[in-house]
């Protein structure tokens, strides 16, 4: 699983503007069931994903496609980890460490 941080390297504006895209890119991986959960830090200087079900490869290609990232408006930071305990509602995304 990753933790994807968006920060944003440009002011609000710039980040705005492309803000319709980004929705749509978004929607295309929580359909795709990849995003489990995603919103804007506090205070609004970016935001987290929290996203599962593939490699640091393809998560890394992912970012890559962002519109926010493509219109150099933020800077991403993953973070990989094994989500050993869930809540009922992700237990589908658990995983055991591999030792």
């Amino acid at each position: 699983m990753f933790v994807m941080e968006l920060t944003y390297t440009a002011p609000l504006e710039a980040v705005e503007d492309q803000m319709d895209a980004h929705i749509a890119w978004l929607d295309g991986y929580y359909a795709s069931g990849v995003f489990l959960a995603s919103g804007r830090k506090v205070p609004r200087d970016g935001g987290l994903i929290l996203a599962g079900g593939v490699s640091r490869a393809e998560i890394e290609s992912i970012a890559a496609e962002d519109p926010f990232a493509v219109a150099g408006v933020c800077e991403y930071r993953i973070t990989e980890f094994i989500a050993t305990k869930t809540s009922t509602d992700l237990a589908a995304v658990r995983e055991n460490p591999v030792v």
